[in-house]
């Protein structure tokens, strides 16, 4: 151990999960304490390291913290997530700040402070790479001097900003490529977003009524648990990856531009079925297709197999679950095409039925490469005897048809 370098012992505290244990381990020996004052890159203060940590009282953990980083001068990674921790003064969190602006490449700060201050005017900003903030506020942006040059992800979780200052946000960061916003406080009611370098956006928890994107690289977005009434991507057709989980929205427009789109997930989402198969219809490129819990927003439409089967000839993974109807499932496996691509097909239930063993038949017949099949479903703790007699009739179904089937790897998953 003596013969290793010092920098090598400075990566090595610096793989450790908490700042505690990083501490203890700097007191090998006194190579390995200039390791840790002058190569260690990475800290984290986080509660659920160290049970210490919910004892201590705000002032004690402050004093502990700031110790420990006046300690090091090549620190580049600092993460502090108290949760138990109403507030810090505001006094230490900028100290903690001005100290490392000069190296810091990566921030997570979770905590809120008192009173309020604003932390893009004190974190370095000429290497910052990735900023992660929440319980804060964000006032004031001005583009002419706050630029952050190097950020290539910023994530803001239950972050007060005005739709303005998150504008003039973005445009400080001509290199951002990755956005998450989670449950943010903003007043307004509508929201333009636009960023000529981004790559990924989250959205989680926000209620709209406009939100309009543009963002020319979008290559992956997700939604969760949003209320919209409008949401408009304007982008050059660069997304693959789409993600719909739990969303209302009245207007979903991603633009013409889809023939790139390779993951479609949707889950938990209302959707009016020939107007949503139009805006992903040109994507011959489609490799996943998951339609979860979805609710069609007419009884009578349904998701039509042999129109997915010649507009996504790539399809290799495709997952279905959606209420099955006697009238709509004779309609939905019309047709005669197959599904060459696919080698992994889940399908699965809310509430089980007749319906589903002989849907299941169908598609099994369409998808002569299927390599793995996965059965998902919903099983009530408290049942009938009609309703353990329907869940008999259908295992026994299931284990007749894959008889048939018996290079098919078969998976079960009930909640």
């Amino acid at each position: 151990m003596e013969y290793l370098p010092v920098e090598v012992i400075g990566n090595i505290l610096s793989q450790l999960r908490g700042a505690r244990d990083a501490v203890i381990a700097s007191a090998t020996c006194k190579k390995w304490r200039e390791a840790w004052r002058n190569h260690l890159h990475t800290l984290s203060f986080d509660s659920h390291d160290w049970p210490v940590y919910h004892e201590l009282s705000t002032s004690r953990l402050e004093i502990l913290i700031t110790q420990t980083i006046f300690q090091t001068t090549a620190l580049q990674h600092l993460a502090i997530s108290m949760d138990e921790v109403d507030e810090f003064s505001a006094a230490p969190v900028m100290a903690w700040l001005m100290y490392t602006r000069d190296t810091l490449r990566q921030l997570h700060y979770n905590v809120k402070t008192t009173p309020i201050f604003n932390i893009i005017e004190k974190c370095g900003r000429q290497k910052l790479e990735v900023l992660a903030l929440a319980h804060n506020s964000i006032t004031g942006v001005e583009p002419s001097y706050q630029k952050f040059p190097c950020l290539k992800s910023l994530s803001l979780s239950h972050v007060s900003v005005s739709t303005l200052d998150l504008s003039l946000l973005l445009t400080t960061c001509p290199k951002l490529e990755k956005l998450a916003l989670i449950s943010p406080d903003i007043a307004m009611s509508d929201m333009e977003v636009s960023s000529s370098s981004l790559k990924d956006i989250y959205v989680e928890a926000i209620s709209l009524d406009k939100f309009i994107l543009e963002a020319d690289t979008l290559e992956a977005m997700h939604l969760k648990d949003c209320t919209l009434e409008l949401f408009e991507v304007v982008s050059k057709g660069a997304l693959r990856v789409l993600r719909i989980d739990d969303v209302s929205v009245i207007h979903l427009d991603i633009g013409e531009n889809t023939e790139n789109l390779e993951v479609v997930d949707v889950c938990n989402f209302t959707i009016m079925w020939p107007k949503f198969y139009h805006m992903i219809s040109k994507s011959s490129k489609l490799r996943k297709l998951r339609l979860w819990g979805v609710v069609f927003d007419d009884d009578d439409e349904v998701v039509d197999l042999e129109t997915i089967c010649m507009c996504f000839p790539r399809l290799s993974h495709l997952s279905l679950c959606y209420d099955l109807k006697d009238g709509t499932l004779q309609h939905s496996l019309q047709g005669s095409s197959h599904l060459l691509n696919v080698v992994v097909l889940e399908l699965g239930w809310s509430v089980v039925s007749e319906f589903f063993s002989e849907w299941m038949g169908k598609l099994l017949g369409r998808c002569p490469n299927l390599k793995k099949l996965i059965i998902c479903g919903v099983v009530s703790e408290v049942k009938t005897h009609e309703e353990c007699q329907t869940l008999a009739n259908f295992t026994f179904s299931v284990v007749q048809l894959m008889r048939k089937y018996v290079h098919v790897d078969v998976q079960f998953e009930y909640e």
